[in-house]
């Protein structure tokens, strides 16, 4: 409901060259000779506004208080416009809004901020109610006046489109900074209110730069914007600028938050080494809230007491943690918090704070990240109640297309395939000549390739002699884990020993590293999980899986290798365990006749390539 309000008492000032009309409102026919031939053509304006009184709304805009004071700048913006009028306009309903002009036109007049400013002008509605009272048949105005056409919408668009619809309506729009003629053409006029929205378009445009500029800056330079994340804690510093030191306005840089920092490291190791889901990470934080306690939201309001899931989601791909200030990851205000494409980050130089997670290891858990989405981290039994059975090699096979290929069953053997074939995705676009029917891949054939390639390089006793090529070889894929490895310790401070040893096999290299470790072991449970029965043990020997005696060594610890042709019999479980380990990956070819295997080894005996080519 609106509420019109008559302005009887304003200020006006005469316009040369406006003729009046007579006592019963219509034009005399003195006044009608006195026009222009412009004044009276098909374009020109109105012919209501030579007739007597006319009524004018006015349209006012301001920015949102924490910027300006609304209520001066309506003041302002009213007695400009009653100023300007004719002698014969009267203002009798005030328009006006308390938000951005930069929002779109769909958005503009549903807030609720000039409801709190204490304004003292009657308010009839915003710029939306403005226009649906212009759209009506008998509409309470004949003109609309603003300040400047800045204030109807910042940006050219907007404005244009208001001027149109008010057009359509028959109701012409003024400004205070725009000569206000009616007996003449309209050309003029036109021309200096669109240099006046271009300008207006282009202070906003240049302010909006500037101040992005000097935010980029403020992030180059190593300071925080925002909350600390999870993990860190502010300290204040002095403005450099003394004018706002003496304010008390102070800037503030990342520095770690005591057990909350380890936290945030070990949360890394977990899905690092052992590749932990979500919601496993967060159940063993809750496990034990005294050495991790749980994040708390701005306002402590929507705090839950525990971590979830989505807490450890958000940890893991913050790249605060990586020691580096960064910026700009979500579009808080354009896109209402969406996250920006990774290369729209704007990154520090250096780093600007101690880090909680190495820079290389959370590459490679973003990387990781994208290809499992979708999967369960589990190889159980999907709770479907159709689900049969499970894959061995669920989740590491991938089209050439760039989906991972389901798991299927023949009678007795065993397919991943793709029913998309080699059709086009965004990652991999169509290559000319390939086929467009599904693709099949038998399991055999990929468990046979894989199991070789396992015991080429990472079970045979021969990664001894090349712990001998590279014994100093520390660093990989770019990575000084020498220069990283006291600071990781530092977070990680004393926690299981079978954890601290994988963080010792990644910054130290030793030889007895846990992943090679790992590996003798799954290659011994063959023993321990019945495979004897398969192959029955000699006498008076320790229990093997593995019959090729020409290729079966035991070490001076005890421990036993077996051939590639008998780690293939081994049970689905340990094969699994085995490609997790290693991280196996299968990539098919466009034409679905080879694929690539890829697997990581452990730093002292890795080869330059570790890819087989399976036919």
């Amino acid at each position: 409901m609106t509420r019109p309000v008559c302005d009887a008492t304003s200020t006006t000032a005469p316009v040369a060259g406006i003729p009046s009309g007579d006592a019963a409102g219509l034009v005399s026919p003195a006044v009608q000779g006195k026009l222009s031939d412009l004044a009276v053509s098909p374009f020109a304006l109105p012919i209501v506004l030579l007739r007597g009184e006319v009524r004018v709304a006015w349209i006012g805009r301001t920015s949102t208080q924490e910027r300006q004071d609304p209520r001066q700048s309506l003041v302002r913006q009213l007695d400009r416009c009653r100023a300007a009028l004719p002698a014969s306009w009267a203002i009798v309903a005030h328009f006006y809004d308390v938000e951005s002009g930069r929002m779109e036109l769909d958005q503009r007049g549903r807030g609720s901020d000039h409801e709190r400013c204490g304004i003292p002008i009657a308010r009839a509605g915003g710029i939306a109610d403005l226009l649906d009272h212009a759209r009506t048949r008998n509409k309470p105005f004949d003109v609309v006046i603003c300040e400047s056409t800045a204030r109807v919408a910042r940006r050219m668009y907007e404005g244009m489109s208001v001027e149109r619809e008010l057009e359509r309506a028959g109701v012409p729009l003024f400004a205070w900074n725009e000569p206000i003629k009616l007996d003449g053409g309209r050309a003029q006029q036109m021309l200096q209110r669109r240099i006046n929205q271009a300008v207006a378009e282009y202070e906003v445009l240049n302010t909006l730069e500037q101040s992005w500029g000097g935010l980029c800056t403020h992030v180059k330079e190593g300071w925080n914007i925002g909350k600390p994340p999870y993990g860190y804690t502010g300290r204040t510093y002095r403005h450099p600028n003394p004018g706002k030191a003496d304010k008390g306005i102070t800037k503030t840089r990342l520095e770690p938050d005591g057990v909350r920092a380890q936290a945030v490291t070990q949360i890394a190791a977990w899905r690092y080494f052992e590749g932990l889901p979500y919601e496993t990470i967060a159940q063993r934080l809750n496990a034990d809230p005294v050495c991790y306690p749980p994040p708390e939201p701005p306002g402590k309001r929507r705090a839950a007491g525990c971590c979830g899931k989505h807490s450890v989601y958000e940890v893991l791909r913050n790249p605060k943690y990586t020691g580096f200030q960064v910026f700009n990851r979500r579009a808080s205000r354009s896109k209402k918090g969406k996250v920006n494409d990774p290369e729209l980050w704007v990154w520090s130089p250096a780093p600007a704070h101690e880090p909680l997670i190495p820079k290389w290891m959370f590459d490679e858990l973003a990387a990781s990240r994208g290809a499992r989405r979708g999967s369960r981290w589990r190889n159980d039994m999907n709770r479907h109640p159709q689900t049969k059975r499970t894959y061995v090699l669920r989740g590491m096979v991938f089209c050439a297309c760039g989906r991972r290929m389901a798991g299927k069953q023949r009678g007795r053997r065993v397919y991943y395939s793709c029913s998309h074939g080699s059709a086009p995705s965004i990652a991999q676009p169509r290559v000319p000549g390939s086929s467009t029917k599904g693709i099949h891949i038998r399991e055999d054939l990929i468990l046979t390739a894989a199991t070789e390639l396992l015991h080429a390089y990472v079970i045979t006793p021969a990664r001894s002699s090349l712990d001998h090529a590279q014994p100093d070889s520390l660093t990989q894929g770019g990575h000084d884990r020498h220069g990283q490895a006291p600071m990781f310790r530092q977070h990680i401070g004393a926690p299981r020993r079978r954890e601290h040893n994988l963080l010792r096999y990644t910054h130290g290299g030793e030889s007895t590293d846990a992943c090679a470790v790992a590996l003798q072991g799954i290659t011994n449970a063959v023993d321990r999980d019945g495979m004897a029965t398969i192959n029955p043990p000699e006498p008076n020997t320790a229990s093997r899986f593995c019959t090729c005696r020409s290729e079966t060594e035991t070490e001076t610890d005890g421990t036993t290798h077996v051939c590639g042709a008998c780690l293939r019999r081994a049970p689905a479980a340990l094969l699994r365990r085995l490609f997790e380990a290693t991280r196996l990956a299968v990539q098919l070819h466009h034409d679905g006749r080879f694929a690539d295997l890829h697997i990581v080894v452990p730093a002292q005996f890795a080869l330059p390539s570790t890819r087989s080519t399976a036919d």
